[in-house]
């Protein structure tokens, strides 16, 4: 068949292609992506097992060197994502609507809104939002008197700092860009298909493949740390309830048991497996949420969460570019490099995931969406959580900042063993934990599948079953192999690279949107004469831009 009648959409190299082995195996694959990044991974899990006493040593040595090195390359490539997705928002292009004029959202609100939250945040959110407020009270980042009013303002402002527009602007970025060359010029929802307008036909050879398989390393990493820090709090909830020892043996356990699970959600599907568990664990939070602001100190949380956001967006400026130049600290080195490197490593899990739930939604409502939503809700959870853990410490019995000190992944169950109901709420937490377990692998093995069967949506069940198992896998390589400090170097050293190739994504999308905009501008030009109603031509309708129909001279000239 020539090249001429295939399908303009359909990635070269997949198994519609490549027969061999991967016909004999019943994979719908890029053979290429698929075999190296499949390889690269499992040779990496091997050599933990094989070099395991060394491994921890070795990843302290890789996060040292990368976050001392290359701390400020972080902070700056984050902020470009972050002003990049605000100018997207603001501009001419925020009418196009992602599919087509006619396109029609898949979900609902409330359902795209959950997907978005327990697929970016959920884990980490649990993890940290009690332990991150707690530790930078006790060990102020800027300077501030440890444990006094001022370090508590600073600890919320911080924690804000590291779980708000700029985590969202990194997903924002990358979910926009995929979206727009799939669903609006017809390419695979892969990474490579982002390059495009740079790389011309070129994404479909080696460079191509190389751009995959750095977001299928990356994607698989950065699930991974969120795996590893999730089994991490199971373990320590289960320890606080029961007579449950807290190590590595434990959490490999539950790793495989919360495996399983992801693999049955992944049969069930996207609609029946991830919407409906995303859902229910947003209500369940939802539950715990209200729980405790009401038997919490309310009138603190409320007047802490209208200051913390102020305080925030008055700081914002002065924390973006701040890089702990003149004290040589390993605070950054530890908390926001890791976040930054952690956000970058998820970016292709979230963004195309975000991608794959966004068709229908305008360029602007899409923005608006993914950067506003979850943070004002990240930004609620954080304040009822945190400051609660700060109230509790500052004005009530005390004792949550050596419970941080001493365990990182048991400070919620600390807190929440000082309400009624303890052992209910605890409970809560456990399953809320085990859920966005479960949703994040199955999102993640969705989409490392998309990105390694050619951009295929839809691809065989087996391969998703692969790629979950290969996650669990990971993640307990990672905590055998030191635990924390493994998790944090993973995302940190599979973000580096990748941060390169998100500043070549916001280029190269920049260049389509452009393009695309003249082109259909050129198209669209009004006839001579005032007054006339012109119809745009169907090739720029189908690109999303908008009927063309002035009405006068100074219409014309302001469309």
């Amino acid at each position: 068949m020539s090249r001429q009648n295939e399908d303009p959409t359909r990635e070269p190299g997949t198994q519609e292609d490549s027969g061999g082995l991967a016909d004999k195996l019943g994979l719908e694959i890029h053979p290429t992506v698929f075999f190296v990044s499949a390889g690269v991974i499992i040779g990496f899990v091997l050599l933990s097992l094989i070099f395991l006493n060394q491994l921890s040593a070795v990843f302290a040595f890789i996060q040292t060197n990368i976050a001392d090195n290359a701390g400020w390359f972080y902070i700056l490539c984050v902020n470009l994502f972050l002003g990049f997705t605000v100018y997207l928002l603001c501009s001419r292009y925020g009418r196009i609507r992602l599919g087509g004029p006619d396109a029609k959202p898949e979900f609902s609100l409330w359902g795209w809104f959950a997907m978005l939250f327990s697929a970016g945040m959920g884990i980490g959110l649990l993890f940290f939002s009690v332990a991150e407020p707690i530790f930078h009270y006790a060990t102020p980042p800027l300077g501030d008197e440890p444990q006094t009013v001022e370090a508590a303002r600073s600890a919320m402002n911080m924690t804000f700092y590291h779980w708000g527009f700029h985590a969202w602007g990194v997903y924002a970025l990358v979910g926009l860009a995929l979206a727009f060359f799939a669903f609006n010029k017809g390419l695979p929802l892969t990474i490579r298909s982002v390059f495009y307008p740079i790389l011309k036909e070129r994404i479909h050879g080696p460079v191509g493949n190389l751009i995959d398989i750095f977001a299928v390393g990356a994607t698989l990493f950065g699930v991974a740390t969120s795996l590893g820090l999730g089994v991490q709090q199971v373990n320590a909830g289960l320890a606080h309830l029961l007579p449950v020892p807290q190590n590595s043996v434990v959490q490999i356990v539950l790793i495989a048991l919360i495996t399983a699970m992801a693999t049955a959600s992944v049969v069930f599907g996207l609609d029946k497996g991830i919407r409906r568990l995303s859902e229910f664990n947003m209500w369940v939070a939802l539950t715990l949420l209200i729980f405790v602001l009401l038997l919490g100190p309310t009138i603190f949380l409320l007047n802490g969460l209208v200051q913390n956001i102020g305080t925030y967006i008055q700081r914002l400026p002065e924390m973006s570019f701040f890089t702990e130049a003149y004290t040589e600290g390993t605070w950054q080195r530890d908390w926001t490099i890791f976040y930054w490197a952690w956000w970058i490593a998820w970016s292709p899990f979230v963004g195309m995931f975000i991608a794959r739930i966004s068709f229908g939604r305008t360029i602007r409502e899409f923005l608006t969406g993914v950067l506003f939503v979850p943070v004002i809700l990240t930004f609620i959870w954080l304040t009822v959580f945190g400051d609660t853990a700060l109230h509790e410490q500052m004005y009530g019995g005390g004792g949550i900042v050596d419970a941080v000190q001493n365990n990182i992944p048991i400070a919620l169950f600390v807190l929440l063993e000082r309400f009624p109901l303890s052992i209910i709420t605890s409970v809560l937490s456990i399953v809320v934990v085990i859920t966005f377990f479960v949703t994040s692998s199955d999102s993640g093995s969705l989409v490392i599948d998309i990105i390694t069967a050619g951009g295929n949506t839809n691809p065989p069940v087996h391969q998703r079953i692969f790629w979950a198992t290969l996650e669990g896998v990971v993640a307990a390589a990672l905590l055998l192999g030191g635990g924390l400090t493994a998790l944090q170097t993973a995302s940190i050293t599979t973000g580096l690279p990748f941060t390169v190739v998100l500043l070549l994504v916001a280029v190269s999308l920049h260049k389509g949107l452009r393009e695309t905009y003249r082109s259909d501008r050129k198209l669209i030009k009004p006839a001579t004469g005032h007054g006339k109603r012109i119809e745009a031509p169907k090739r720029a309708l189908a690109r999303g831009v908008p009927r063309y129909r002035p009405t006068s001279r100074k219409a014309s000239k302001t469309t």
